[in-house]
Order: structure tokens, then C-alpha cells, then sequence
């Protein structure tokens, strides 16, 4: 059996497609960043980032871009009618209290036992730094 290696943008906009209409979805730092950019404008999906922002949008167009408009991979976002902002310890219990549907994170590996290992030092010989366990 064969795969074809999917590319980042590819990979963002197939897990946009499975996210329902009317759904609370953290997207973590790196690739999930760019869900904001597929979601289907007829769906109503109410995006959480670990800063403390909640409804938030697409990029902006480059002229439309605010430095204190951001989510927490420090990229320009869009805030959406009814979005609101506050502080990142709101933010965190908000995520860890189950208040939200959905949670897409990165990862660079994933173990057979559902461990995720989300950080790396950037050395070419160095694999992790840190294991989060969902239980």
C-alpha cells in the first residue's frame, strides 16, 4: 500500500472539513494555525487561542494587519463579530476545565500509545524535549 505525502496546507484544510458547525476549537501553534484559513464560511466555528482570544478569523490582507491582533504563534489573525479577548490564565482553564469541543495540536511524534511529543531542541541529533500524556 502506498500513501501520497500530504502537504501542511493540505493536511490543515482536510482537518477544517471535519470540524462541525458550532464548534469551540483550540488550535495549538504551528500547522493548526492554518485551520483558520480552510473553515468553510457557511460554518459557524468559534476558534480559541492559547493568548487568550476567542473568535477569531482568517489572516488580514497585509495592509489590514494589527501587531496587537495576533494568536499565539504570534501570527495576524482576524477577530470575528462577537470575539473577545482575556487573559491566558482564562484561556488555559478554559482549555483544561473541558469548556472547548475540539483541540488540534502539533506534533512531532506521535507514540503507538497516543503520547504526543510536541517540542524539539532544533538540533539535528536531538528527537525530543517534551512528552505531554493524555489520559
Amino acid at each position: 500500500m502506498s500513501y501520497q505525502k500530504l502537504t501542511r496546507d493540505q493536511i490543515a484544510e482536510r482537518v477544517a472539513q471535519d470540524i462541525p458547525d458550532g464548534a469551540y476549537v483550540n488550535l495549538g501553534i504551528g500547522l493548526p494555525t492554518k485551520i483558520s484559513s480552510y473553515l468553510p464560511a457557511d460554518k459557524d466555528v468559534f476558534l480559541h487561542s492559547e493568548n487568550g482570544l476567542l473568535a477569531f478569523g482568517p489572516p488580514p490582507a497585509e495592509e489590514d494587519r494589527d501587531p496587537e491582533l495576533i494568536n499565539a504563534g504570534k501570527e495576524f489573525v482576524t477577530l470575528l463579530e462577537g470575539g473577545a479577548f482575556f487573559h491566558h490564565g482564562d484561556s488555559f482553564a478554559m482549555m483544561r476545565g473541558g469548556h472547548l469541543d475540539i483541540a488540534v495540536l502539533g506534533a512531532f511524534q506521535v507514540a503507538e500509545n497516543g503520547d504526543l511529543a510536541n517540542w524539539h531542541t532544533g538540533a539535528p541529533d536531538a528527537i525530543l524535549l517534551w512528552v505531554v500524556r493524555w489520559t
